[in-house]
C-alpha cells in the first residue's frame, strides 16, 4: 500500500474475498537522505495514511525499508543514464527491481500473492496457462506500460483488484467505505523528485554542471549555453532568449557536449524506428514467432506513458538487437526511454531504447 486511494481500494476489495490479508508499505526514498534534515518526510505522511486505512479495514500492516535497494538498483543507474544524456524511466525499473523484485524476495515464504493498486489486468493463456499482462478497463489510467518490465515469475504472484474499475468507481468505493484516502489527490511524477521541484533543480544536487552550447541544426551557429546534457530531453523547448522562433532539442552530441536545436517543423525531431539490445519478453523462453522472418512481426509499440500505441514491424537485427520500425514517423523519441511491445491488449515486454532511426531529411 502506498497511501493513495488506489491501493486503499485494492485492499478494501480483497477484504470482501476469502484472503488472509496483510498490508505492506515500502519506504523507497526519504528526502532526509538527500537534505540531511528532518524536513519534508513525505514517506511518513504516506505511512500514516496507510495505517489509518488499515485500521479502518482491520488489516495488519507493517513497513519495509527498501531505500538502499532503491538507491542501488534504481536511482544510481538512472543517475548515470541522465549524466550521459539519456532519458531513463526510473518508475519502470522500480517496479522490476524493487516492488516486484526486492519486495517479493523479502516476502518469500510469507505470502503466495502480492496485490497492488495498479490499473492493469492479469489473465492466463488458454493453452499454456501462463500469466499474461493486459491493459485494464480504464484505458485513461492504464499502467501496463509501467509494469512491462516485470518477469513472468513476479506476474504469476501478482493480483490487480482494480483491473475492471474506472477511477470514478474507485473514488466512490473509497467514499462509501469511509476510507481516509478517498479524496486524496493523485501523486504525479517521479517519487524522489516530488511535485514541487523542477527536475533539473533536483538533479543539480547530484550532477555537477558540465557547461556546453546550443548549436543550431542548419546554420551551425552557437545560440547560447547549457549546464549539462541532462538538463534537457529530446523534443523539449530549449527556451533560448533572443531567437525569432521557438527552438527544440532535436539531438545530443555527447562527444562535443552540445545540444542541437531546430524549429518544431524540423524533420530531425522525427524517427522512423528504434533499436533495443536488452529487450526482455515477459515470457522469456517463448518470444513470439516471426521475429526472424524477412517481413518481421506486426505489433504495436509504446515508448512513453499515456502515449498512443504505434503500429510497427518488429524483427531481429543482425547484431541480435530488436529493430522496431514505425508505420508512421514519430516525434521526440529519446535514447534511454522504454519501448514496450503489445499484441492488441497484451503487453509482451519491454527494452531500453539504445538507438534511434532518424527520418530522412526533407
Amino acid at each position: 500500500m502506498s497511501g493513495g486511494v488506489d491501493s486503499s481500494v485494492a485492499a478494501k476489495l480483497l477484504t470482501e474475498k476469502d484472503y488472509d490479508l496483510s498490508a505492506v508499505f515500502m519506504r523507497n526514498w526519504d528526502t532526509r537522505d538527500e537534505s540531511g534534515t528532518d524536513t519534508g518526510c513525505e514517506w511518513e505522511k504516506d505511512w500514516e495514511d496507510v495505517q489509518r486505512v488499515c485500521r479502518t479495514l482491520d488489516i495488519p500492516h507493517r513497513m519495509v525499508d527498501l531505500s538502499r535497494e532503491y538507491w542501488l538498483r534504481v536511482f544510481e543507474p538512472s543517475l548515470r543514464a541522465w549524466e550521459a544524456g539519456d532519458t531513463p524511466n526510473p518508475d519502470i525499473w522500480c517496479n522490476k527491481e524493487v516492488k516486484f523484485g526486492a519486495l517479493l524476495s523479502h516476502l518469500a515464504g510469507l505470502t503466495p500473492f502480492l496485490a497492488t493498486g495498479h490499473y492493469a489486468l492479469k489473465d492466463h493463456d488458454a493453452i499454456t496457462g501462463r500469466p499474461k499482462l493486459l491493459r485494464p478497463l480504464d484505458r485513461t489510467k492504464d499502467q501496463s506500460y509501467y509494469l512491462s518490465s516485470i518477469p513472468e515469475s513476479s506476474l504469476a504472484r501478482t493480483l490487480f483488484p482494480l483491473s475492471n474499475l474506472r477511477k470514478d468507481d474507485v473514488r466512490r468505493i473509497a467514499q462509501q467505505a469511509g476510507l481516509s484516502t478517498a479524496s486524496r489527490a493523485e501523486s504525479m511524477g517521479i517519487c524522489f523528485v516530488g511535485e514541487k521541484r523542477r527536475f533539473s533543480s533536483f538533479l543539480a544536487n547530484y550532477l555537477p554542471p558540465r557547461p556546453g552550447v546550443f548549436r543550431h541544426l542548419t546554420s551551425g551557429r552557437v545560440l547560447g549555453a547549457h549546464q549539462g546534457l541532462w538538463t534537457y530531453t529530446i523534443g523539449e523547448n530549449a527556451r533560448i532568449a533572443g531567437q525569432p522562433e521557438r527552438l527544440f532539442v532535436v539531438r545530443k552530441d555527447k562527444a562535443a557536449n552540445e545540444l542541437i536545436v531546430a524549429p518544431s517543423s524540423s524533420s530531425a525531431l522525427l524517427s522512423t524506428g528504434l533499436l533495443t539490445h536488452d529487450f526482455a519478453w515477459i515470457w522469456a523462453d517463448a518470444p513470439p514467432a516471426g521475429l526472424d522472418a524477412p517481413g518481421g512481426l506486426r505489433m504495436h509499440v509504446q515508448y512513453r506513458y499515456r502515449s498512443p500505441a504505434i503500429a510497427c514491424t518488429v524483427r531481429h537485427a543482425d547484431d541480435g538487437a530488436l529493430h522496431i520500425a514505425f508505420d508512421e514517423p514519430q516525434k521526440a523519441v529519446a535514447r534511454g526511454q522504454i519501448a514496450a511491445l503489445y499484441d492488441g491488449m497484451w503487453c509482451l515486454g519491454c527494452g531500453t531504447i539504445d538507438d534511434i532511426v532518424e527520418a530522412p531529411e526533407g
